[in-house]
């Protein structure tokens, strides 16, 4: 199989970026949640990291990606040993993995600041494995691996529903599920300000995000080979 050396490093590159959201999360929500919880927040997104793409790597991958079972869910292949899903692709397979890993990561990442202050380490811990070993998989396979929603019409170029919508309605979830912060509110319904502890790790942590967000959409196009594919990947980083 011959590789394409200019869409295998775009991948990767891409990976890289939206890698590099994982610091941004961790400060935007250190910065704006108490200091005495920072400790307690940038672990748990580094954790979110190490537990999400091991469970993501060791079935969550192929769920997503594997032969479709029924249009709900791809068939389990356990550490991803059998990827010719992606056979005649111009870039290597783990070139792809990594990228698809990252991307859960993300999913994963959008819930903890939802659930920030009030959520044990354990329990989040296991909210990341969850969401990358199930929830991501199957709703991404809906959609991407060739599910019922694809099968329907439905596209999702860069993950707005399969990334940011689940890991959205994850937070949501489990946002009213814990309620809010203790002393937020008053007896008598009255709102108490809790005001993050550090405007400028917070600014640093948007434009982390933002930065990562360019290979967050530019590297969706998993190619940077033909005139229509560069001006499309020109277009998504000047948009973004």
């Amino acid at each position: 199989m011959s590789y394409s050396s200019v869409d295998t490093l775009w991948i990767l590159m891409a990976a890289v970026l939206v890698f590099f959201m994982q610091p941004g999360f961790a400060m935007l929500e250190a910065g704006l949640t108490r200091g005495k919880n920072a400790g307690n927040i940038v672990m748990k997104n580094f954790m979110n990291f190490s537990l999400g793409t091991l469970a993501f790597w060791i079935v969550g991958f192929s769920l997503l990606f594997g032969r479709d079972i029924g249009g709900f869910i791809g068939m389990p292949d356990f550490f991803a040993q059998h990827m010719d899903l992606m056979a005649g692709t111009p870039y290597p397979d783990l070139a792809f993995l990594l990228f698809q890993t990252v991307l859960c990561a993300v999913t994963a990442a959008i819930v903890s600041g939802a659930m920030a202050e009030r959520t044990k380490f354990s329990s989040s811990c296991l909210i990341t494995i969850l969401i990358s070993l199930l929830i991501y998989p199957i709703v991404g396979h809906w959609s991407w691996g060739g599910g019922w929603l694809a099968g329907l019409g439905f596209h999702d170029f860069a993950g707005a529903s399969v990334v940011s919508l689940t890991g959205g309605i994850c937070a949501l979830t489990g946002a009213k599920a814990l309620g809010p912060r203790i002393g937020k509110y008053n007896d008598d319904g009255s709102v108490n300000a809790i005001p993050g502890h550090s405007l400028p790790l917070a600014c640093l942590g948007m434009f982390i995000l933002w930065f990562g967000w360019f290979g967050f959409n530019g590297g969706q196009t998993l190619s940077l080979t033909g005139e229509q594919t560069i001006l499309k990947a020109a277009s998504i980083f000047f948009t973004t």
